[in-house]
Formats: C-alpha cells, sequence, structure tokens
C-alpha cells in the first residue's frame, strides 16, 4: 500500500471494529445473554449425575429444601429422586440448546451485517483513492481484502467472538465450583494451564506470521490472475498461453507451499494440546482416585469432579483450536485497516466548497507536478479562454496527459496552481469539480451492462430519452439500433463486444449527455479506419461546439483548426500558438509534424 498509511496502534486497531460493533450492539447484547445462558447450562450439566450416584445409588440424602421441592413433585422415594435427575438433565440439555442456537444465529446476523458494513467502506475508500496511488497497487490486491479479507473477519465474528466469550466464561464458572468444591483437586487439575498457555502463546504468533506469508501469495495470485484476464486478447494475440499457463503453475505451487508450511503449523499445535491435558488427566483421575479410597471424597463428587475437569479443558482445548481463526482474522483486518485508514494524495481540502457552473476559463500558474520521486512537469504556465479549443502535443512520456490530469484534480501540483474561472481547483469539493468536465478518452472503457446504461453512466439521472437523442448526435443511434435488443443489448466487460468505432460513438455519446462546459479529449480517433474516424470526428464537433475543450494529440493533423496548440518536451512547454504559426516558426512543432508526414507516407 501507499507510504501514506497510518501505523496501526492498538486504538487505531480497535476503533473501526468497534464503530462497526456498534449498530448491532442490541444483537449482540441479546446473543451474549444467550451465551451466559449457555454457560451456565454447562456448568449445571454434570449436578443431575451425581445426585444419581450418590442420592439414587447410594442412597444419600438430598439437601433439605431440594429434596422437599422434588418429593412433592415427583413423589417420595428413590424413583422420585431419579425422576427429577433424569428431568434436570433434559431441562438443561434444552436450555442450552436453544440459548445455543439462538446465539448462533444472532452472531451470524451480526456478522452479515458487519462485513456488509466493511465492503462497503473498503469499497468507497478504495475508489477515492488518487490514480497514482492505484498505479502502485494491483487490482487483484483489491479485490483480495474486499472479499476474502472481509471474509475472514466475518468468520471470526460469527464463529469465534463469542464462542471465545462462551468458553471463557463457561471456564470461570467450572472452576470457580470446582474450588468450592475441593480447591486442591482443582489447583492439581489446573497445573497444566501455564504450560497449555505458554505453547499456546508460541504457537499463535507462529501461526499469525505463517497466515501473513499465505495471504501474500493468495493475493499474489489473484492479483496474476486478474491482470492476465484483463490483457487476454494480448496474451493470445502473442501465443504466449504457455508462458502464463508456467507462471501461473508457478505462483500457485508458492502459495501452495506457503499454505502447506502454514498447515503443517496450525496441525502441531491440537496435538501438542491433547497431550498436555491427557498429562493434566492422569494427575487429577489418579489423585482423585486415592482421595476416594480413602474415604475423603464421594463418589459422586470425584464424578462430578472429573465431569467438570473434562468440560474444564474442554473450552481450553477450544480456545486454544480458535488460534487459527483468530490468526486468520488479525492478518485480514490488519490489511483491512491498511486500506481504510490510508488518506488519498488528492481529497478534499477543509473548507472546499461546492463549485458553480464554469465557464471554462484554465490558468496553468508556474505548475510543477510529479508521480512519487519523478518529475513530470515544470513550471508549467498557460490561459485558456472559455470556449476554446486547446491541443496538447509532444512525443510520449513529454507530460501532455499530466497536464489534463491536474485539472479535474486527478493528480495535485506540488507547486504553483491550476484555476478555474479565477479560482485554484482545490478550493472545490472533487465530485463538483469533476461533474464540470466530459471525457472521451483514448482507451474507450464500458461497463457489464446495456448501452442505454453505460449512454446514461455520463449523467445519473438522464432519461431514455436523453440517450437515444445523445446517441443520434454521437453517430451511434443507427448502429446500436440494429443491435439484437437495441438500446437494451448488454454490452460485455470492458465493451469488448463492440468494434473501437462503436465503442467511442457511445463514450461520444456519454459525454454529450453529461452537457459539462470543460471536455477532455485523449485522441480518441487512434486505432480507428476511415469510415469509423470520419463518424467519430463528426460526432466530436458536435460534442466541442460551445465548450472549452482540451485535446491530447498524438497525430498532429487532426488539430489544425485548434485555437490553440501547446507543445510540451521534457515537462515543460517550449512552443505555443496556432498550427500556422508554428509551423512557419519551423521549431518543434514543425519538427514533430515533418517526421509524421514522412512516416505515413
Amino acid at each position: 500500500m501507499p507510504a501514506t498509511s497510518v501505523p496501526s496502534t492498538g486504538r487505531s486497531r480497535l476503533g473501526p471494529i468497534a464503530t462497526l460493533i456498534r449498530p448491532q450492539w442490541k444483537t449482540l447484547l441479546v446473543a451474549f445473554l444467550a451465551v451466559l445462558v449457555e454457560a451456565a447450562a454447562d456448568v449445571l450439566e454434570p449436578w443431575p449425575i451425581k445426585i444419581v450416584v450418590d442420592n439414587v445409588l447410594q442412597s444419600k440424602k438430598l439437601p433439605a429444601g431440594l429434596g422437599a421441592v422434588v418429593f412433592r413433585a415427583f413423589g417420595d422415594d428413590k424413583y422420585a429422586i431419579l425422576k427429577f435427575a433424569l428431568a434436570a438433565i433434559m431441562l438443561i440439555a434444552i436450555v442450552g440448546a436453544l440459548s445455543s442456537f439462538l446465539e448462533k444465529y444472532l452472531t451470524t446476523s451480526a456478522g452479515q451485517w458487519v462485513a456488509h458494513d466493511l465492503r462497503r467502506q473498503i469499497y468507497q475508500r478504495i475508489q477515492r483513492l488518487s490514480l497514482a496511488e492505484h498505479g502502485k497497487s494491483r487490482r487483484g490486491d483489491f479485490i483480495a481484502r474486499v472479499t476474502t479479507d472481509i471474509d475472514a473477519v466475518q468468520d471470526f465474528i460469527t464463529t469465534a467472538l463469542l464462542g471465545m466469550v462462551t468458553s471463557s466464561l463457561t471456564l470461570i464458572g467450572m472452576v470457580g465450583v470446582m474450588l468450592y468444591v475441593n480447591w486442591r483437586f482443582t489447583l492439581i487439575g489446573l497445573s497444566i494451564t501455564p504450560v497449555l498457555a505458554a505453547v499456546v502463546y508460541s504457537y499463535t504468533r507462529r501461526i499469525k506470521k505463517a497466515t501473513r506469508k499465505v495471504k501474500k501469495q493468495e493475493t499474489e495470485l489473484m492479483s496474476s490472475v486478474a491482470e492476465v484476464l484483463g490483457a487476454v486478447h494480448v496474451v493470445q494475440a502473442f501465443a504466449r498461453e504457455d508462458y502464463q499457463a508456467r507462471q501461473f503453475d508457478l505462483e500457485s505451487r508458492q502459495t501452495m507451499g506457503a499454505g502447506l508450511a502454514a498447515r503443517a503449523m496450525k496441525a502441531k499445535l491440537p496435538p501438542l494440546v491433547d497431550i498436555i491435558v491427557a498429562a493434566g488427566t492422569c494427575l487429577v483421575l489418579g489423585y482423585g482416585t486415592h482421595l476416594a479410597l480413602s474415604g475423603r471424597l464421594t463418589t459422586g463428587v470425584l464424578v462430578v469432579l472429573l465431569l467438570y475437569l473434562g468440560k474444564t479443558y474442554k473450552p481450553i482445548r477450544d480456545l486454544s483450536k480458535m488460534t487459527n481463526n483468530f490468526a486468520k482474522a488479525a492478518v485480514s483486518y490488519d490489511r483491512i485497516l491498511e486500506v481504510l485508514q490510508t488518506d488519498s494524495l488528492v481529497r478534499d481540502l477543509p473548507g472546499a466548497r461546492i463549485a458553480p457552473e464554469f465557464r471554462g476559463l484554465i490558468e496553468f500558474d508556474r505548475v510543477t507536478a510529479q508521480y512519487g520521486e519523478h518529475p513530470v512537469l515544470r513550471d508549467v504556465s498557460f490561459r485558456i479562454s472559455p470556449g476554446q479549443v486547446v491541443a496538447i502535443v509532444g512525443s510520449s512520456g513529454a507530460g501532455k496527459s499530466t497536464i489534463a490530469s491536474l485539472i479535474p484534480r486527478f493528480l495535485d501540483p506540488v507547486s504553483g496552481s491550476v484555476r478555474v474561472d479565477g479560482t485554484d481547483v482545490r478550493e472545490y469539493t472533487l465530485k463538483s469539480l469533476r461533474d464540470q468536465f466530459s471525457f472521451v478518452l483514448q482507451d474507450t472503457l464500458l461497463f457489464r451492462a446495456s448501452i442505454w446504461e453505460n449512454i446514461a453512466y455520463g449523467r445519473h439521472e438522464a432519461v431514455p430519452e436523453d440517450t437515444v437523442q445523445a446517441a443520434m448526435l454521437a453517430n451511434a443511434h443507427d448502429f446500436i439500433t440494429r443491435l439484437p435488443e437495441g438500446y437494451a443489448t448488454l454490452v460485455g466487460e470492458r465493451g469488448m463486444t463492440l468494434s473501437g468505432g462503436e465503442r467511442q460513438r457511445i463514450a461520444i455519446a456519454r459525454a454529450i449527455v453529461r452537457n459539462s462546459p470543460i471536455l477532455i479529449l485523449d485522441e480518441p480517433t487512434t486505432g480507428l479506419d476511415a469510415v469509423a474516424e470520419q463518424a467519430v470526428v463528426e460526432a466530436l464537433h458536435r460534442l466541442m461546439r460551445g465548450r472549452t475543450c482540451i485535446v491530447i494529440a498524438h497525430h498532429l493533423g487532426t488539430i489544425r483548426k485548434a485555437d490553440l496548440i501547446l507543445v510540451v518536451k521534457g515537462g515543460e512547454i517550449v512552443e505555443s500558438g496556432t498550427h500556422d504559426d508554428l509551423l512557419a516558426s519551423g521549431r518543434a512543432y514543425a519538427e514533430l509534424y515533418s517526421l509524421q508526414r514522412l512516416s505515413s507516407t
């Protein structure tokens, strides 16, 4: 992630998750109450067995108060005590089962809502990161954080969060009862706890480290898949399917290796816990049997203590086995926070206001810009009057696209200012600023949606009549109506089911629907045949009428009628003027024009 990420601290880790859980506090409160009932049922479960052993099989008397209740309800004999014990077992089991169901249902509901809120927040944050920050990160990494990382957090909330509370409360309750019944017996039984805690703590750290490595490899694999699928036409064009398959196999094997190493680490913990627990059980069983044989402990109490001990070891064992869920959730949550706590390099500044409707006056005043540590523009100044068509030309990497990116604040300058209608663009909110720009780019991207939806994307309140009119002005209506479902035809991902000229005309229609005062064109006719280019150029002329237009031009023959041409070289504007004036000067523009004419012959 970008270097602007906020360092992760204890408070910063807890703050966002507390905010996310807060709307679900009623649900989690009821789930917590169900956990308390479930824990109480676990604590009470062995006592009916003690009553059967001591008061039915060995004919010992019940406490006076309890005996009066039992005999009044079930009769005055041993079978009454047995009936009471059996009824108690069923009642405890039913209460515990209902509480368990309620707790699991409610925690699942809370987990789903938390995951939904997390997905929404991280998706919104990713969309608002600057283009420079997107350039530093791989698409698959963002996808992993929105999907698998959030799933890991959701699984922890659903299966482990209150499970840890249940196990902890059950453990505390049982230990308390055991200490009350026989504290020496209890201390011997718990003598293994320090060893168990040390082992679990040690393995938890190692499992978390291994899990982080697995997550990194999975992200790399997902990023590679996303990259190849996004450029599959290039892979097929160069017949590199076998090479990409070998690369995928290599990365998949590395992911598998990391997963196996992590799994081996996780697999060692449960057997170690079981061995330590078995050692504790041997100590307790030996000591308890000695007490019973010497008459210092009744058989029923011994049975209860042994049952309690088994139940005490179970939550200890369960807590140790939750290490894997906790490690996965902790690593995933750290990765989510990296995004949520990253402040975009381009964002609304304090006091930013809504932009008024622009006239289209654009001014650059001694602007210097850079990507990371790499300078792109140096001390650039120029002025575009409202309604002018201005072309920016120069060799690749000269800084043409950077100039266009600074106006709608896809990038901010490191010094100088960019002004629209006399006001620095940084004084406006990003949304209100960008709402007044339309774009027609060389690489037109369409969404996997209907043609109508792709055109209306330019203005969300557009109605079908608006899109039809825009398509007519963009010379797109005729080919759209020839499609199987007309404007309802579904466009393939990235618009690959349409030709380049068709995609460009839909992009122009989208810009027409937007009806903004400033238009940015990035050589929209590149790669088109003569017929498609003529249709696109006609549509562009309609679109450009009455607007301030910035045209990033690679083919100089298309900008002869521009009001102003800016020649960029090495991040600086070295010439400016009309086509005829620049040709007459015989300098950089004339040289570029001559080179293009030679290459086209």
